[in-house]
């Protein structure tokens, strides 16, 4: 009998051309038009620095991602309109949308000279997907890689001059990103989850063993018979006296005024049950040590996440780290990989710089350090 092996590209040609309810598979029929809001509805103030304004784009999946596009205003110190700038797509935290922290860090980027890009993730915000808050450790390292598609046509852009930034479990999904796509030339990591570690070893890695995973598992399969649609519910409120601290910090960002959001699940109904299921099989880092372009993760020095960053980033560069069973080669270029633990900050302190910064309440602070960024991308966007 003759072997017949089929390849990627075969695949895909022949998957063109199959149908449902007898109508062709093509992305017209995939296109959704999305309702976006055009007025300012950030929870930080508009920078004078920069232009601003709604795009979208889409996946290689089909869904429709929205998006803020920041540009330096123009101005001949940046001379806008006649070069091409390095480019940077954010997004995160992990079930916040553009509107709170990756929007703050797209314009601070903008603001320093580069083209920046914060949209929302599949399935949350006012991006497309359905059902609502579901994650895919698939889709959303591709969200990343469409983003760039997005930067690299645009023509005030270097295609060959893009980073990313991914924020809190989107730091995780950006280093995934970055060993996938080598279009990434640069990339931060900031106050980073591995939301797969997590998913599957809880937090300090305190349900790592079978008989824990097992009841997880157990319990998901069964939610997916009784309520699919059901939510976990986003951050706890009314918020217990006797909360860790981590867990008041995530409060006071998603709940106050400091951050809240109408459209961001941490600030209302959290994420589906059964959104995260498919990450507590899988590891976002397991190739993170040959990812050749540089990156910076960087972390709080109190932040309860901590261990996570430092993880990865000994990972990346020594191909071994507590937590990971995997032991693999270091990394090629371990040069231009950094470590930057940000004294006195918390997880939610590299959310936005501190509340102070936006509103001016208390003892002004601001413990993002936005110049250090633009410098890392300004020598790794060359």
């Amino acid at each position: 009998m003759k072997k017949i092996l089929l390849t990627a590209a075969m695949a895909g040609s022949m998957l063109a051309g199959c149908t449902t309810n007898n109508k062709p598979t093509t992305n017209e029929n995939m296109a959704q038009e999305l309702q976006l809001t055009q007025e300012w509805d950030k929870v930080f103030p508009l920078s004078d620095k920069v232009d601003h304004k709604k795009v979208t784009f889409k996946t290689q999946y089909g869904l429709t991602l929205a998006a803020d596009l920041y540009t330096p205003a123009a101005s001949e110190k940046f001379k806008v309109k006649s070069e091409k700038l390095p480019a940077i797509a954010v997004s995160g935290p992990f079930g916040a949308t553009k509107e709170q922290s990756s929007g703050l860090y797209a314009m601070r980027m903008a603001e320093r000279g580069f083209v920046a890009l914060a949209f929302d993730p599949s399935y949350t915000g006012e991006s497309s997907g359905e059902p609502r808050r579901t994650a895919s450790p698939d889709i959303n390292p591709e969200d990343f890689m469409a983003a760039v598609d997005f930067l690299s046509q645009l023509e005030n852009v270097d295609a060959n001059r893009i980073g990313i930034i991914g924020i809190c479990g989107w730091g995780g999904i950006a280093l995934n990103a970055a060993a996938a796509d080598t279009r990434i030339k640069a990339t931060v990591a900031s106050t980073m989850y591995d939301m797969t570690r997590v998913s599957g070893n809880g937090y300090f890695d305190s349900e790592d063993k079978e008989e824990s995973r097992h009841a997880a598992r157990e319990a998901l399969s069964k939610q997916r018979l009784t309520d699919p649609l059901a939510m976990a519910g986003g951050v706890i409120d009314p918020l217990p006296a006797e909360a860790p601290q981590f867990v008041k910090d995530y409060f006071d960002y998603y709940k106050t005024e400091r951050g809240y959001h109408e459209r961001s699940g941490n600030s209302n109904d959290g994420w589906r049950v059964i959104g995260t299921q498919a990450f507590a099989n899988s590891r976002f880092l397991y190739y993170i040590n040959e990812i050749r372009s540089a990156v910076l993760i960087m972390h709080g020095e109190k932040a309860h996440s901590r261990y996570f960053g430092e993880a990865a980033y000994h990972y990346m560069v020594e191909g071994k780290a507590e937590g990971y069973n995997t032991i693999s080669k270091p990394n090629p270029n371990p040069e231009n990989k950094q470590l930057l633990i940000i004294p006195g900050a918390s997880h939610c302190d590299l959310y936005d710089g501190g509340y102070t910064e936006l509103t001016g309440k208390g003892e002004p602070k601001n413990l993002i350090p936005w110049d250090t960024l633009a410098e890392f991308f300004t020598q790794n966007l060359k």
